[in-house]
């Protein structure tokens, strides 16, 4: 039975589950997963945000909020690659864990809001607000159990409560603004997951830090 678990699909949580049972890969060849994951996550809300730009106006770019009001900017994050590289493998891992749980409720939000979002290409936001959802529970789900091979701090979560109302608005401006300011500060959040998810892939695979 055991066997044919370990024969199963290849879905990166059902391959962190084998790991679980059958105890057969390495922690290098589940970081190299997940930090496949989270480029994909990155690479999803930059695409997202690209597509809100193309639509959005000179005055909505003037009013909308700095990146400083994002509700996990209270994190001490490193700043950079250099500064990554001095923080232990579980810090970091606490730090990614920490960012995405932050971002299931907004996540929510902004499921439910782009049915009323005021923009051409709205099926496909729909569409990739789905695959942002199921790719950051894929991940946070594989990070879990990551944690679980670390050193205790790995499993240690920030709270970051996301306290913005579940209502982006009621004209189309207000719309646009509050679901682009919440998008771009999962975009800032996904880069910062997946950098130090990177630097760890590159720990454990033992690369030099200028490799990194």
């Amino acid at each position: 039975m055991a066997h044919a678990r370990c024969h199963g699909r290849k879905s990166f949580i059902t391959v962190l589950y084998m790991v679980a049972v059958c105890g057969g890969i390495p922690i290098n060849d589940l970081l190299d997963r997940a930090s496949q994951h989270s480029d994909k996550l990155h690479s999803l809300s930059t695409t997202l945000a690209h597509e809100l730009d193309s639509h959005f106006t000179p005055m909505g770019r003037m009013i909308m909020p700095r990146p400083s009001a994002c509700h996990t900017s209270s994190l001490q994050t490193p700043s950079d690659k250099e500064q990554a590289l001095q923080v232990s493998e579980s810090d970091l891992l606490s730090l990614a864990r920490s960012l995405l749980q932050a971002w299931v409720d907004p996540l929510v939000i902004l499921s439910s809001s782009a049915n009323t979002l005021p923009h051409p290409a709205q099926s496909k936001i729909i569409n990739k607000i789905h695959e942002l959802q199921e790719h950051s529970k894929n991940l946070g789900d594989g990070l879990n159990i990551l944690s679980g091979k670390m050193d205790p701090t790995a499993q240690t979560i920030s709270s970051l409560p996301y306290r913005g109302s579940n209502d982006i608005g009621q004209d189309k401006l207000s719309k646009l603004i509050k679901f682009h300011f919440l998008l771009s500060c999962f975009r800032r959040d996904s880069h910062k997951i997946d950098s130090f998810l990177k630097v760890l892939r590159c720990r454990a695979a033992k690369m030099q830090p200028h490799l990194c």
